[in-house]
């Protein structure tokens, strides 16, 4: 059988105010032609389904629009969990009416998806708390998923039922997944892991988190979960969470992050993304390969010496977005700003170096109170932004100011 596997897909999230939804919009419809061109049977996506716990309505419109078309008017099993952005009870709201249209949410690590025949002929034929086994149409093998969406270490003890303060999570996992295993996973079906959680070898540097991400690995978080904790009988891991493709460990099957569909900040500026495409069959090694995401905005960080040599930079890279830094002598002007952004629609940040900034801070310190208002104002935006007051929000300063004086 084949699947295909994502994660991490953030709808809703923007990039400081700029938003990502269009970009968004154009790598689900990618990832839809990818499920149809290599003729997937299911598709499991691995948390962090939106970016928040209260999603735009365009994000959600956007979300249930996509599932509907990966499941191919039912015939195609999608299997979503939800991630530490997630709110599990919205991912699992809608699951009833999702359930016939061979869509499952699975919210909590303790959620249940109650045993059922599809119209398509997909059918549910075991289940029990983090654990399903389907028999799709196609195949006379059925497929069996362990499935841990995240909850934080406090959540995850009670749902499984764990109260010894001094056990490590990991092995009360460990044991958890083991005891489905032996009871449901033998070599006669597909086995296949799907988490939302920090796996890494044991021994090895721990992988680093995205920039802007909500950390796992937090006090109160869920504690990092060791490749040695996943059952022998496992032939793959999906994992969500690190937006970078990465295998973490292909003992005693291969665990991967299959990353995010797009760059979702400017430590994400130069990678690129996949999803993975499995080839399962009963008790042999999975086959498995990546595919590149071609669609979004690329990002970028650059550095310039001039502000000539930084436009001539973005008007040969229209489609990028950019974190744009600016050596100068001085603070950059409003002159330079203007020409800046109405040369580039994608300019996230605009960053000044200052050469000669030491100098400048030490005259910055002295305040010479003889000054007028409207130049110690000027002194004082200088000092805090970085850069000269622009007229327009000078004469606002001026237009409050003189307000204030009439009152």
């Amino acid at each position: 059988m084949k699947i295909l596997h994502t994660a991490d897909w953030h709808l809703g999230k923007r990039l400081e105010k700029f938003s990502r939804l269009d970009e968004q919009r154009r790598v689900l419809n990618e990832i839809v032609g990818i499920a149809e061109e290599e003729d997937v049977d299911v598709v499991l996506i691995a948390g962090d389904l939106f970016d928040n716990y209260n999603p735009s309505t365009e994000a959600v419109e956007l979300f249930y629009r996509t599932l509907k078309r990966l499941t191919n008017q039912g015939q195609r099993l999608v299997v979503a969990i939800a991630g530490n952005h997630d709110s599990p009870d919205r991912i699992e709201a809608p699951d009833p009416l999702a359930k016939e249209n061979g869509i499952l949410f699975i919210g909590y690590p303790d959620s249940t998806v109650a045993p059922c025949e599809l119209e398509s002929g997909i059918c549910i034929t075991r289940s029990e708390p983090g654990f399903i086994e389907v028999k799709l149409p196609r195949y006379e093998a059925k497929l069996r998923l362990l499935l841990t969406p995240y909850a934080n270490e406090y959540r995850m003890r009670v749902f499984l039922g764990q109260e010894d303060a001094e056990a490590e999570l990991r092995s009360i996992l460990e044991k958890q997944w083991k005891g489905i295993a032996d009871r449901y996973c033998d070599d006669k079906g597909v086995n296949i892991m799907m988490m939302h959680l920090f796996l890494m070898k044991e021994g090895a540097p721990p992988p680093v988190e995205p920039e802007d991400e909500k950390p796992i690995l937090h006090i109160g978080g869920a504690q990092a979960v060791f490749s040695k904790n996943i059952p022998s009988q496992i032939q793959y891991v999906a994992l969500g969470h690190l937006h970078r493709y990465q295998k973490i460990d292909d003992t005693p099957c291969p665990m991967v992050y299959s990353s995010s569909p797009l760059s979702y900040s400017f430590a994400e500026a130069g990678q690129e993304k996949f999803v993975v495409i499995l080839d399962a069959q009963p008790g042999k090694p999975v086959d498995y390969r990546k595919r590149g995401l071609t669609e979004g905005r690329t990002l970028q960080r650059k550095r310039f010496a001039s502000t000539d040599e930084a436009l001539n930079w973005l008007y040969d890279h229209p489609d990028s977005l950019v974190e744009l830094t600016l050596v100068s002598d001085d603070y950059i002007s409003s002159e330079d700003r203007r020409r800046l952004f109405q040369a580039h629609d994608g300019i996230i940040t605009l960053i000044p170096e200052i050469k000669n900034k030491a100098q400048f801070e030490h005259d910055e310190q002295v305040v010479d109170l003889q000054k007028s208002v409207d130049e110690l104002f000027k002194q004082y935006f200088r000092y805090q932004i970085g850069h000269e007051i622009n007229q327009e929000l000078f004469e606002l300063f001026k237009e409050v100011r003189s307000e204030q004086n009439e009152e």
